[in-house]
């Protein structure tokens, strides 16, 4: 079968599986991985082979950059101790505790002959990467907390290249090449640093371009530039390509596109990006089921089940040490994030991608393959199926009542018909538009501003708690203005050191009262860092 018609095909399956998923709603990422897998079972047709070619050229790209773009940095660099922890050391130690139990689990039940501690380091190295993409659209929308969210997509953007870089270096000890600890953490820092370097370059260069026009066709070009040249060039030099793209997607999403693009831009640009997303992401997923070979698979049921145990125990010995070494900090979490985080773990296409990418004549191999799948498609469909479960069991999701829904919806309304008024009023002072026209539209809007609030109000007077949460947004929002004032008197020489001290103290103590809805003081809110003494105090 040519090559576009089986792209074709692909497609149009993803939209059947799209449809029926959203009908019964029904995880849309668990039934593509369903429907290749039934696919995949009664050969309908020859898809493309997911290869790391596939993958690199144009699959992963896309997928990374829209994700950095979204992520909001300031939240992302707010749990920049939890992210990279998790990411990088976190990783290894994952890894390493995924070897160790496996290798002695196998080698105990006597599934397979000479299955030594390197093969085990190899398999660990290539399914530590988490793929979280089943489950943040599940976050989304059961209203879970927006910081849990950033540190499951903080953590996959960050762990893929330190996953494949962890990977390169195992293989090339498996293959005799000499190892010490010192330079494997000087090749991780230079691939990972150089890749982030040429991304936060070929970022920093679109976004001057960007600047400079308003054409919401080229600026979609100029970001797909962003997302593909920063991998391409990045792995050219054999650096990190991953870890490239993300800073560039970062740099794009954080800068330009909310100072640089117009309205009508970025409304162009956030919906061609979704559409990408959801477009990649429905291949990868496909490609997944059709990748696997049932038959094969359940063979090897013994090893596959030993690996997926010993992967869940290595990522929540890790998510809940990290956790537990977070509470000394501003960045601790509820022990419950620890369960969350521990069971969306998800493994995705890289892991598949690295293992196929082992030698023919590598030791066991088969093995290695038929685990890394087995994992992959059990950590999809069984933690992909039960993370909605989970999530309300634990009593995490933001879904409270239909008043709630409401009160969202009001809101929402009443903050965008404000938006349109204050673009009016700009208008009129441009007078780009003519004034007559301009009063009617004001009218308009004035009469909907007003209708929107009524029913804001009528939904605040059923519960007291709207008020409580408006309540606790204003004051944090003047908390964050106070600490601010107090950081640039203090760096402007106004006040001393002492007394900058002594006020930030007193904020602390009412920032400490200011809780949020799950009864702990919200990360944006924790105290600065003490900056170094101003000139001339």
């Amino acid at each position: 079968m040519h090559f576009e018609l089986a792209f074709v095909l692909l497609f149009s399956i993803a939209t059947a599986v799209a449809i029926v998923a959203r009908y019964f709603k029904f995880p849309y990422t668990v039934a593509l991985v369903v429907a290749g897998l039934t696919l995949g079972a009664v050969h309908l047709f020859e898809p493309p082979h997911l290869t790391k070619e596939l993958l690199f050229a144009i699959l992963l790209p896309g997928l990374i950059f829209e994700a950095a773009f979204h992520v909001e940095f300031r939240k992302f660099w707010k749990n920049k101790m939890a992210i990279h922890a998790l990411a990088i050391p976190g990783l290894v130690a994952s890894g390493a505790i995924t070897a160790l139990i496996l290798s002695p689990a196998v080698g105990g039940f006597h599934l397979v002959e000479d299955f030594d501690l390197i093969h085990a380091c190899v398999f660990a190295a290539v399914i530590v990467s988490t793929d979280p993409i089943a489950v943040v659209g599940l976050f989304k929308a059961l209203g879970v907390p927006k910081r849990l969210a950033v540190l499951v997509e903080g953590e996959s953007l960050l762990n893929d290249g330190t996953a494949v870089v962890l990977f390169t270096l195992i293989v090339a000890v498996a293959n005799g090449a000499q190892f010490t600890l010192g330079g494997a953490a000087w090749d991780f820092i230079r691939v990972a640093g150089m890749g982030g370097l040429i991304g936060c370059g070929i970022g920093y260069g679109i976004s001057q371009i960007i600047k400079r026009i308003d054409d919401a066709m080229v600026e979609i070009t100029l970001t797909m530039i962003a997302a593909y040249g920063s991998f391409v060039v990045a792995e050219q030099f054999h650096y990190s390509g991953v870890i490239a793209t993300v800073a560039a997607g970062m740099l794009c999403g954080n800068g330009v596109a909310t100072t640089s693009m117009s309205p009508t831009t970025r409304v162009a640009v956030a919906s061609f990006w979704e559409y990408l997303a959801f477009a990649l992401n429905s291949v990868v997923f496909l490609l997944i089921g059709l990748e696997v070979q049932l038959g094969s698979l359940l063979a090897s049921w013994k090893p596959v089940l030993l690996a997926y145990l010993a992967v869940l125990i290595g990522r929540a010995v890790v998510v809940y040490g990290v956790s537990g070494l977070l509470r000394f900090t501003s960045e601790k979490m509820p022990w419950r994030w620890s369960a969350v985080l521990t069971w969306s773990g998800l493994r995705g296409a890289i892991s598949m991608v690295l293992v196929l990418g082992l030698p023919n004549d590598f030791a066991h191999r088969e093995l290695l393959v038929n685990m890394t799948f087995g994992v992959v498609v059990l950590s999809i469909i069984v933690q992909g199926l039960t993370m909605a479960p989970l999530l309300k069991r634990l009593g995490i999701t933001g879904l409270k009542d239909i008043y709630q829904e409401q009160y969202e919806l009001a809101r929402g309304r009443v903050g965008a018909i404000h938006a349109a008024l204050v673009a009016l009023e700009g208008m009129r002072r441009t007078r780009d538009i003519p004034a007559d026209v301009l009063e009617q539209l004001e009218k308009d809007y004035q009469k909907k501003a007003s209708e929107a609030e009524n029913e804001l109000s009528a939904l605040k007077l059923q519960t007291n708690r709207f008020h409580e949460e408006e309540h606790q947004e204003a004051l944090r929002r003047v908390l964050i203005v106070e600490k601010d004032s107090l950081l640039k008197s203090y760096q402007r020489g106004v006040i001393s050191r002492e007394a900058f001290e002594h006020l930030v103290t007193q904020l602390d103590e009412r920032i400490a009262q200011a809780k949020d809805a799950e009864g702990h003081v919200p990360l944006d809110e924790s105290s600065p860092a003490l900056p170094a003494d101003p000139v001339g105090t």
